[in-house]
């Protein structure tokens, strides 16, 4: 692809972008919906702190959006979940109990529910089905990012949003800084050339440690894991495909969304020596190669009283610039000096779910599929995963045919794929040799 129709394709894809906010900031969007009173009905999968906060942002993106079922394997914590958000939203969340489902397949009955949208936010080892399964039941989808921790995942959810486009469904990705105005204002002026040809980019995620609760007395291991699950990697799929995608994100975006080609790169545990941590790194450094020469850094880091940073760096010809997570900052650099870019109006939490409620809403007119880039994006960081743990070379290809661990069952008496020894230590993967204990 040459240089002209990069730019090209970047800027129609930032526009578009744009038009969506547009429709939004104008309230245009046609109210188009079977319901004689306009209202949509929300599903949620997944009632923990970023599920009940995606119920949150999609009622504060629309006032005809009611939350009608719910479901999670906890059913003490997701009726906890479900009634702090009756609390602030009053009769928009009307989850009868008959419409709460616990249980490893709560996720089915939800979606044998009278519902418009389902909201996915359980673990992301979960995601794969549940969005197959969801655009199969005919229901528009909101899935957090990621979606999947392999790549048998990835090529679930391709076909699943070739099945969704077959159908008119609108499937919307988490991956939220597509959906921050003043990112997409930056990838706008990069598509017109203001930093020059875009050559290289690296997306920093530096941070503390990961959270983790206790053990409680009578716990099976499965549930011990499950409420801890972003420590597993069976569930996870480490710390660059949990958080660091969204630098990776932002990066293969200014990239016009290319595909690597193949990757290589390094990690460990330096602080996470305790026990009951997990099987995960701490520390990861990936270096993605693409076709066309380009290359992608990511640096992923949880190590307790270390600084923090949450950034992606694109380098043009001409200068370079950056964008923070959640939009904290938007600036480009030419010649030292540092040209701003306001922050947005309004969350790209709520205009994510605003633009899938008017999608929705048009019938048609606005459909939105985010597949493409977010089972891109996802890739990527599995495939950073792979090559860190190996020590090898790993290939989009080789990524795409991988498949991740599973459980004995999907039951809280169920064996985990990693259980502890006698120290509370879990294997790691340790490069070129296997999986292995830290001492």
């Amino acid at each position: 692809m040459s240089i002209k129709s990069r730019r090209d394709f970047l800027k129609n894809s930032a526009l578009l972008s744009i038009s969506s906010l547009a429709a939004f900031r104008t309230n245009s969007a046609p109210r188009v919906h079977a319901a004689e009173n306009n209202t949509l009905k929300l599903g949620i999968v997944g009632c923990g702190g970023r599920g009940c906060g995606a119920v949150g942002n999609a009622l504060d993106a629309d006032p005809a959006v009611k939350l009608v079922a719910a479901a999670d394997v906890f059913p003490t914590r997701g009726k906890n979940g479900i009634s702090a958000l009756k609390d602030q939203y009053n009769d928009r969340i009307d989850v009868k109990d008959d419409c709460f489902f616990d249980g490893f397949d709560g996720y089915k009955k939800v979606l044998e529910q009278d519902i418009d949208i389902v909201l996915l936010t359980t673990p992301q080892h979960f995601r794969p089905i549940m969005i197959k399964e969801a655009i199969e039941a005919g229901k528009h989808v909101f899935a957090e990012k990621p979606v999947a921790v392999d790549g048998v995942g990835i090529k679930i959810i391709q076909e699943a949003g070739k099945l969704a486009e077959q159908k008119g469904l609108n499937l919307v990705g988490g991956l939220v800084n597509r959906y921050g105005e003043s990112a997409i204002e930056v990838i706008k002026r990069i598509s017109e050339g203001v930093i020059g040809d875009v050559v290289s980019a690296r997306g920093d995620r530096m941070g503390g440690a990961l959270w983790k609760r206790p053990r409680s007395k009578g716990q099976s291991e499965m549930e011990y894991q499950m409420t801890n699950w972003v420590n597993f990697n069976w569930m996870a799929s480490e710390y660059i495909n949990d958080v660091t995608i969204h630098q990776l994100d932002i990066a293969l975006w200014s990239f016009n969304d290319a595909t690597p080609v193949g990757a290589y790169g390094m990690g460990g545990r330096l602080s996470r020596r305790e026990e009951d941590t997990g099987d995960m790194y701490d520390s990861m450094a990936v270096v993605y190669e693409f076709a066309d020469g380009r290359s992608l850094y990511a640096f992923s880091r949880q190590i307790p009283g270390s600084f923090s940073r949450a950034h992606t760096k694109i380098s043009g010809s001409k200068g370079y610039a950056v964008i923070g997570n959640l939009e904290s900052q938007a600036s480009i650099f030419i010649d030292g000096e540092e040209i701003k870019v306001p922050r947005g109006a309004t969350s790209g939490y709520v205009l994510e779910h605003k633009t899938l409620i008017d999608a929705v809403r048009s019938g048609g007119s606005k459909y939105v599929n985010n597949t493409s880039y977010m089972t891109n994006s996802t890739g990527c960081a599995i495939l950073g995963r792979m090559c860190s743990y190996n020590g090898q070379y790993v290939t989009w290809e080789e990524m795409l045919a991988s498949e991740g661990d599973k459980p004995s069952d999907y039951s809280m008496d169920a064996t985990p794929p990693t259980l502890p020894d006698e120290k509370g230590r879990y294997k790691i993967a340790l490069p070129c040799v296997g999986m292995g204990y830290l001492d």
